[in-house]
C-alpha cells in the first residue's frame, strides 16, 4: 500500500469515527460496539477516587487496554494520573488510550506533560511516532520512531517500527480500529 493509499485509508477512518462519535462525555457507539467495551449499554461510571488506589486503578486500565476498551482504560488512566501526577506509567496508557479514541487533542496534552516528566525518552518519542502514525502523518512518524532509536539503538519494538514504516508496509494492518 502507498503512502497515498495509507493516508486515504487513515482519513476514511478518522472521518467515519469523527461522524460517530458525539464529543459529549456519554458513552459513544461505532459499529454497535460503545468506546467503553463490547456492551453498547455500559457506562463509564467508576468508583469514587477516595475508594480506589493507584494500583487498582492501573491494573483496571491496563485490563481494559488489552481487551480494546479504551474508553475505560482511559478513565482508568486518568483516575490514576490524578491519584498520582509522577506517574508516568499512568501518563503513557491514558495518552495511548486517547490515540486509540482517536481523541488526538487529549493525547497532545498528555505528551506536553509525558514530556515535562521523562525529557523525552525513546518511549515517549516511540509513543509520539505511534500517535502521529494513527494521524496518518507517516513522515512525523518515521522522524520520532527514529529519534526513539537514537535514544535506544537496541530497542526492538523501536526498530520494527521504523522498518515497517520505512518498508512503506501498513504497521496497523489486522489492528482494531
Amino acid at each position: 500500500m502507498n503512502t497515498r493509499q495509507l493516508a486515504t485509508r487513515y482519513f476514511a477512518v478518522a472521518l467515519a469515527v469523527a461522524v460517530t462519535l458525539p464529543i459529549g462525555g456519554c458513552a459513544t457507539f461505532f459499529a454497535g460496539k460503545s468506546t467503553f467495551g463490547d456492551n453498547a449499554l455500559v457506562s463509564a461510571d467508576l468508583p469514587p477516587i477516595a475508594t480506589d488506589t493507584l494500583d487498582g486503578n492501573l491494573e483496571n486500565a491496563r485490563n481494559h487496554f488489552r481487551n480494546n476498551d479504551f474508553g475505560y482504560a482511559a478513565a482508568y488512566y486518568k483516575q490514576a494520573v490524578d491519584m498520582s501526577p509522577g506517574n508516568v506509567e499512568a501518563y503513557f496508557g491514558l495518552a495511548a488510550s486517547y490515540d486509540n479514541l482517536q481523541r488526538f487533542d487529549l493525547a497532545d496534552r498528555v505528551y506536553g506533560q509525558l514530556l515535562k516528566l521523562t525529557g523525552g525518552s525513546a518511549q515517549y518519542y516511540n509513543n509520539m511516532g505511534y500517535s502521529y502514525l494513527l494521524r496518518g502523518n507517516n513522515r512525523q512518524a518515521l522522524s520520532s520512531f527514529e529519534r526513539a532509536h537514537s535514544l535506544d539503538p537496541e530497542n526492538e519494538t523501536v526498530a520494527s517500527n521504523i522498518q515497517m514504516l520505512s518498508a512503506g508496509s501498513d504497521p496497523l494492518a489486522g489492528q482494531p480500529g
